[in-house]
């Protein structure tokens, strides 16, 4: 890719279609839906204190906390939301440290956002149709337990994430095996009747390279039944935010890219720089939000950060705001409204102003 440019949206609609026909033919389209739970993984001394500020930043509640082989893991959830899934790895290979190196991560080598597990109706059937594509998944076969079947990709190259499958049999978001051993935590939901304004993950936004933007867009239409959706860009940051949907109701992804790729610190803006610093990687969860006004105003007043004030406005259609980087799980929490059944996503406006804070991390 060293004669690669900068991006423009017709290398990449030329190929979605292709895609998605590719999805048909292998029997994929319609396999796997919606986002059932992320996985961030800590440092050790950071598990506990990453669950306390979610707790306390976010509307979920702990439901389950397990120790399992080399992992201990705790459960936030909250009710038509994803769950959160926090664990820290304590011995064995992990799969995701070469994805892990930037220039300011050697303090939290096994520090990130690492797995997006999506609901599958068959994954016996996607793991076999996908490792004849080529597809490579971190077991030799599907995980079989009593309660669902799961499978997991390999960390991609572009994003630095995985992509999880899981087919319930029974009860839902019920993650525990035989093997899981009860873990007792320190830990307690804050009584801030405020929080209840903090409701669903509407969307993860994941950073990646300037030169491999299609390529993770792709890949990600590739291994799931999402379709991208369109683009913004801002030129004068050097950024462009790409969003996938599954559905208008449903969790979105979103790609966030340099429009050229990093040439220096000053020069490059803020998302290609946050790149050079961490490496591809999600930036930000963001959670739609109640009487955000008020709410936000109660997070500062518990001590929270954040990188600007509330930006856009209900004649727009939304408002949206940016914490400050947690240095426990090195994400920002996103708040975001959307007003009188506004019908877009984003505005460009917002994506500007939002983006533009960031040079503030």
């Amino acid at each position: 890719m060293s004669d690669f440019k900068q991006n423009d949206d017709s290398v990449l609609l030329g190929a979605v279609e292709k895609i998605r026909s590719e999805r048909r033919k292998a029997g994929l389209e319609g396999l796997v839906g919606g986002l059932e739970a992320v996985v961030i993984t800590t440092e050790p001394d950071h598990f506990v204190p990453a669950i306390c500020e979610l707790l306390g930043n976010t509307g979920h509640c702990v439901s389950a906390a397990y120790s399992r082989g080399p992992h201990d893991v705790c459960i936030l959830s909250q009710e038509g939301s994803a769950d959160l899934i926090i664990q820290t790895r304590k011995a064995g290979v992990n799969p995701f440290a070469a994805a892990n190196q930037g220039a300011k991560t050697a303090s939290v080598p096994n520090t990130r956002l690492e797995t997006f597990i999506f609901k599958c109706r068959d994954v016996k059937e996607y793991f076999k149709t996908q490792r004849k594509r080529g597809v490579e998944f971190l077991s030799d076969d599907v995980i079989k337990t009593p309660n669902y079947t799961y499978a997991q990709t390999m960390p991609s190259r572009f994003t630095g994430n995985s992509i999880g499958l899981v087919e319930w049999k029974s009860r839902e978001s019920d993650y525990l095996t035989p093997d899981c051993a009860p873990l007792s935590l320190d830990v307690a939901k804050p009584d801030r009747p405020w929080l209840n304004n903090i409701k669903d993950l509407d969307h993860v936004a994941t950073r990646v390279r300037a030169e491999e933007r299609d390529a993770a867009i792709l890949e990600f239409m590739e291994l799931t039944s999402y379709d991208f959706s369109f683009a913004v860009y801002v030129d004068f940051l050097n950024s462009i935010t790409n969003v996938a949907r599954l559905s208008p109701d449903d969790y979105a992804q979103v790609f966030t890219s340099g429009i050229a790729p990093f040439t220096t610190v000053e020069q490059s803006g803020p998302t290609e720089l946050f790149i050079h610093n961490y490496g591809p990687r999600s930036h930000h969860m963001a959670f739609t939000t109640e009487n955000i006004e008020d709410t936000v105003e109660s997070l500062k007043g518990q001590g929270q950060g954040f990188l600007s004030d509330l930006v856009g406005s209900r004649e727009e259609g939304l408002k949206q705001i940016f914490t400050k980087m947690s240095p426990n799980t090195l994400l920002v929490n996103e708040y975001i409204r959307r007003y009188d059944g506004f019908d877009g996503f984003f505005t460009k406006s917002n994506v500007t102003l939002l983006t533009q804070s960031t040079l503030n991390q």
